[in-house]
């Protein structure tokens, strides 16, 4: 059976989930975006829209008790609140900063040299990253995800990071360490938005018919 997918930010991001279900046993139901509103009922909702967008649009996944899954970064602050909204109305989220596989496995690599790290305190830690000129947040959401791994793998220094914004590309993510004698550099770089779609698909599929709320982690592990 087909899923029903409601397709919420119907930017670039958007528009290469819909091509990519087409065809997948995915079927669309709606499309919404700044001046489309096509709400409807769906069995999951790929949210890629804004910050400030996702605060209106979750209180419509409540009441609709539509699952969702979220691409959008930059709304931490109002976490807890939206957990508990999801608690109560019993629905099931998928929120990461990055859907794609590669990153996600890349994440775990990077937390276990972290974790490898934490004894050897000649070694300094910093995170670089670098997206297309149109990204707002800078560093990107990616970067704390990379940082956050890091220091819950027990990598208790400072890790500077830093940004930076040019052209068209996709997602590059460096992760340093440093000391006197040598430098070890772990890079993932993206290619296209393919991997960051297929990722959320996954998810969409994976959180059908869950509660609770989870990270893409939890999608990969299961």
């Amino acid at each position: 059976m087909s899923l029903k997918l409601l397709i919420v930010g119907y930017g670039k991001m958007g528009r290469m989930v819909e091509e990519l279900a087409s065809g997948a046993d995915f079927d669309i139901v709606g499309r919404v975006d700044q001046g489309r509103d096509e709400w409807a009922d769906a069995d999951v909702a790929v949210d890629f829209s804004t910050a400030d967008a996702l605060l209106t649009n979750f209180t419509h996944y409540v009441s609709r008790r539509m699952s969702v899954v979220i691409g959008t970064t930059g709304w931490n602050a109002h976490a807890d609140r939206l957990r508990a909204d999801a608690g109560r109305a019993g629905i099931g989220v998928v929120s990461s900063a990055n859907f794609s596989i590669g990153v996600n496995i890349f994440e775990l690599v990077v937390a276990e040299a972290a974790r490898m790290m934490r004894a050897q305190r000649q070694y300094g830690s910093w995170i670089h990253e670098i997206h297309h000129a149109a990204k707002r947040d800078a560093p990107s959401g990616t970067a704390f995800l990379l940082r956050d791994a890091m220091i819950a793998a027990g990598f208790d220094r400072t890790i500077d990071m830093s940004s930076a914004r040019a052209g068209m590309i996709p997602g590059t993510h460096t992760v340093g360490f440093d000391s006197a004698s040598d430098t070890i550099e772990l890079t993932h770089r993206a290619r296209d938005r393919r991997g960051f779609a297929g990722g959320a698909l996954l998810a969409a599929r994976w959180i059908n018919g869950r509660t609770g709320w989870y990270s893409m982690q939890d999608v990969l592990k299961t």
